[in-house]
């Protein structure tokens, strides 16, 4: 008789613990939070957490494509964040160019797609190696048909729909589309998230309760889901967690 082995059991276990693919979310944003406190109660420099936290991306990452999900958005750094310390902005920056370096071409071997999420053109001049290792990763991936990785990078919610109404005016003024011709579809067409299904789960660790200026427009129908986790926590247990939640929800979309 077979006899299952710590780590086989560990997995039967996971398994059981997680929805069934049916009920899986087909797009997940997260609100990464919790990297500078996580440092602190350990007395470590914020940069610290955030080294962490690149850890901890990396795992849910990982499942996420191993579970099939079909898109997973990550708020990596907000229009806003630009206020923090030049020292935080340059550690993030330089995880940044380290993410890419050791993991794009694991990613692009699985498959996965990176789109970037916000005006990184727009970002400071010092920051040229990481604006080229951003398009060069989408261009790497562009034409992978997995999971969807986008990465929200001078991002905010505010600014792109101001962007998407810019664009179609922009449109309108030459004759390419009528202003009658503006709907939904239209709309969608100029977000950073065009092609992509709705967000159907979005999750905030560290226990805050505000979307801080994310996806503002492709929220309109998520389920949402927060835990005091701080974000380097954050495992795959917790994200089978999170996913289980958002199964067991009753969606209605307005309805009864």
């Amino acid at each position: 008789m077979a006899i299952f082995g710590k780590d086989e059991a560990k997995n039967d276990a996971r398994a059981a613990a997680r929805p069934q693919e049916e009920k899986l979310p087909r797009h997940v944003a997260i609100i990464m939070d919790g990297n500078g406190r996580w440092a602190q109660r350990r007395g470590m420099p914020r940069s610290f957490g955030h080294k962490a936290g690149v850890e901890a991306l990396r795992e849910v990452i990982r499942h996420s494509d191993e579970l099939g999900i079909q898109a997973l958005t990550i708020y990596a750094f907000s229009c806003e964040n630009w206020k923090r310390s030049a020292e935080e902005v340059g550690a993030l920056m330089g995880l940044l160019l380290e993410y890419f370096a050791r993991e794009l071409q694991e990613l692009h071997r699985k498959n996965v797609r990176i789109r970037i999420l916000g005006d990184i053109d727009g970002m400071p001049e010092r920051f040229e190696k990481q604006k080229k290792a951003l398009h060069d990763a989408v261009l790497c991936t562009e034409a992978n048909t997995g999971l969807c990785l986008n990465i929200a990078l001078n991002y905010g919610g505010q600014q792109e729909i101001v962007r998407a109404a810019r664009n179609l005016a922009i449109r309108a003024a030459g004759g390419e589309i009528a202003p009658q011709q503006i709907d939904t579809a239209a709309f969608e067409s100029e977000l950073y998230t065009a092609g992509l299904p709705d967000v159907d789960l979005l999750i905030r660790t560290s226990g805050e309760m505000r979307l801080s200026n994310f996806l503002l427009y492709q929220l309109a129908y998520a389920e949402f889901y927060t835990t005091d986790t701080l974000w380097p926590d954050f495992d795959r247990e917790a994200y089978d967690k999170a996913l289980l939640a958002y199964a067991g929800r009753n969606r209605r979309f307005g309805g009864v």
